[in-house]
């Protein structure tokens, strides 16, 4: 397992499932059962056409309810339905690039485009990359990109328009132009 696989296991593993009121829960039940069985889907395919399981990878023992153990799968390519579909449910797929056009390519081979998320401690970089994502936001370094000042919307399949800051009040706003020409004014 590469160092960045097995620093994200680590993280994944220290995950607590559970109740989300119950102390010390981080990871919650996913919202109704066709989540689970989505989600359960993704993986099983994914395993079928090649890619590695990591950590997780079914339904938790002893819990019930909608949960499914976070999961992280390696050797992930673009005929994955995991790379098609979204999934919403607790999988981290790992894709493999060799270059940063390759990444670029990767994340933008989607028909859905609502938020991208890298890390970079090149800020040249950041805004090279940010420029060339199809998506309507972006996280750097940070999985926290939603605030009430900021613009939530995607782009492709994923949305059309603006929520939020001033950008999403928009919406309701009706813009009128009144063009005027060819007139002689009369004194």
């Amino acid at each position: 397992m590469d160092e960045f696989a097995a620093k994200l296991c680590a993280k994944v593993k220290a995950l607590r499932l559970g109740r989300g009121i119950d102390e010390g829960t981080t990871q919650g039940p996913l919202v109704n059962s066709s989540a689970v069985e989505k989600t359960a889907a993704h993986v099983k395919d994914a395993l079928e056409k090649g890619a590695t399981l990591l950590i997780g990878g079914k339904k938790p023992d002893g819990l019930t309810g909608y949960f499914y153990e976070p999961t992280v799968i390696k050797g992930v390519t673009s005929d994955m339905e995991v790379a098609k579909d979204e999934t919403f449910g607790p999988l981290a797929p790992i894709f493999s690039f060799s270059t940063e056009a390759e990444a670029v390519a990767l994340a933008n081979d989607t028909e859905f485009g609502l938020a991208g998320y890298f890390f970079s401690k090149d800020i040249s970089r950041v805004l090279r990359v940010g420029k060339q994502l199809q998506c309507g936001m972006i996280g750097v370094n940070t999985g926290l990109i939603s605030a009430a000042e900021a613009p939530f919307g995607g782009v492709k399949e994923s949305g059309i328009g603006r929520e939020g800051s001033k950008y999403g009040l928009a919406e309701y706003q009706n813009v009128k132009s009144i063009t005027i020409g060819n007139t002689r004014l009369r004194s």
